[in-house]
């Protein structure tokens, strides 16, 4: 063994000790520790990882970063990954690649129509108001909380160009009433994944149903690289507008190689319009972009990170079905999470609906559940129109929107992320319980 050798070796049994002595789960005492809606699941591998990547010294999109987008693409079976630094990044990316003229009469344009469901995280619908296209706001089903099939039907207008949409809370949307309508209205369809990496609509990952869809690896997510997010497509030539997109809007395709001539073997062949003599491609730009993309190190992560997905998913399932066992003594004050038959879904969270009837409303639940130390968070936005930053937005709405209202009003979640042990989701069916006992006497 080299001494270079030596002292990496050296140093990752000093972080597997750092490990052990810092970050080992403390023990559980109901009441006192705090009961998490979601976090970072992590041990030595991940940290190891990350300092490897670090020693190497290599701070953007290096070799860490290419075999991240390998292995990715082999867990979701798709040929095109283009790695970036977070899940609202992978939307704009997407929808701005979508907009590129290098599409031709594929591109959206401003002014085409983009159904949307107005139950949305702010940044699914921010991209379009951005690349000024039009949302057309649809309603959710309750107890799903997915956009409505009808109301996607409904909504379909001459200006209508796409769909946009994410499977809520990991639990995937009715793909078979939605892919017709898809098909019918030649739709361009978006997938926001970044909820559900990992869940399947009749044994089909999702994402793979759309044209282009995108991943959050935010520490609450399902794998997390601290931030971080994907676009991933079939299409290799709008996955390369992706990357122009994310990286400054250059043509350059170098990728993680990046050889002195370029990977092309033209550097020197290119030339601006209009003007004489040839330009480095380096610095050929062909589209409006930004600087988005993964660094090394996340991507270090990122790969010890896909290695215990399975297990991820596996213990998500577990504890949403604890849960949904434990709170169906409730269910006629408490609107419990439905998901399609055909639908296997890696949960982010569990939802829950307080009902008109119950004797008592959602802010009075969540206050006991946090003093009892047991996080919660309401469904995101809610309806996005009733938002500040959304409320003047160029727009349609598709009726009344009177589910999307009434999340805003009843609507929470509770975790089931793998951190979460039988002890914790024990605690919380107690905190459940002595709540409904004592406001149901």
């Amino acid at each position: 063994m080299t001494e270079r050798e030596q002292l990496r070796a050296e140093i990752a049994r000093k972080v597997t000790e750092l490990f052990r002595l810092e970050h080992e789960p403390d023990e559980f005492v109901p009441g006192k520790t705090r009961v998490q809606y979601a976090g970072r699941v992590f041990d030595e591998r991940d940290m190891n990882r990350m300092v490897a990547a670090v020693l190497d010294f290599w701070l953007t999109a290096g070799p860490y970063a290419e075999q991240f987008e390998q292995k990715l693409g082999e867990f979701l079976g798709m040929p095109e990954i283009v790695p970036v630094n977070s899940g609202s990044s992978a939307n704009l990316v997407a929808v701005t690649a979508l907009c590129s003229e290098r599409r031709g009469e594929r591109r959206l344009r401003p002014g085409d129509e983009v159904i949307v469901p107005a139950t949305s995280f702010p940044t699914t619908v921010a991209p379009l108001v951005q690349n000024r296209l039009i949302p057309v706001f649809i309603d959710c089903t309750l107890g799903d909380y997915n956009p409505d099939p009808e109301q996607i039907r409904a909504a379909v207008s001459p200006q209508t160009r796409a769909l946009m949409f994410a499977h809520t809370l990991g639990n995937p949307a009715d793909m078979d009433a939605i892919m017709p309508i898809v098909r019918e209205h030649d739709l361009i369809m978006i997938e926001d994944v970044c909820d559900a990496l990992g869940s399947t609509f009749d044994g089909q990952v999702l994402g793979t149903f759309a044209e282009v869809a995108t991943l959050s690896f935010y520490p609450a997510h399902h794998i997390t690289l601290g931030e971080g997010g994907a676009v991933f497509t079939r299409d290799p030539r709008l996955a390369r507008i992706a990357r122009s997109v994310r990286d400054w809007g250059r043509d350059c395709w170098c990728g993680y190689e990046n050889p002195p001539d370029g990977k092309c073997g033209r550097r020197f062949e290119r030339e601006v319009p209009g003007v004489s003599g040839h330009y480095d491609h380096r610095y050929f730009f062909t589209e409006i972009g930004y600087n988005l993309k993964l660094t090394d190190p996340q991507a270090a992560l990122g790969l010890a990170q896909l290695e215990k997905l399975p297990d991820f998913a596996a213990a998500r399932k577990r504890n949403f079905q604890q849960l949904y066992s434990g709170l169906q003594e409730w269910e006629q004050q408490l609107l419990l999470p439905r998901w399609h038959a055909k639908a296997d879904p890696s949960w982010f969270a569990f939802p829950i609906s307080v009902r008109a009837s119950a004797p008592f409303n959602r802010q009075q639940l969540m206050r006991h559940l946090e003093g009892a130390r047991v996080e919660t968070r309401v469904l995101f936005a809610g309806n996005v129109l009733r938002q500040p930053g959304f409320s003047g937005i160029d727009c349609r709405v598709v009726g009344e929107l009177p589910v999307s209202d009434r999340v805003l009003r009843s609507t929470f979640f509770v975790g089931v992320y793998p951190g979460l042990d039988e002890a914790r989701i024990d605690y919380m069916l107690e905190v459940f319980a002595d709540f409904m006992r004592a406001d149901l006497r």
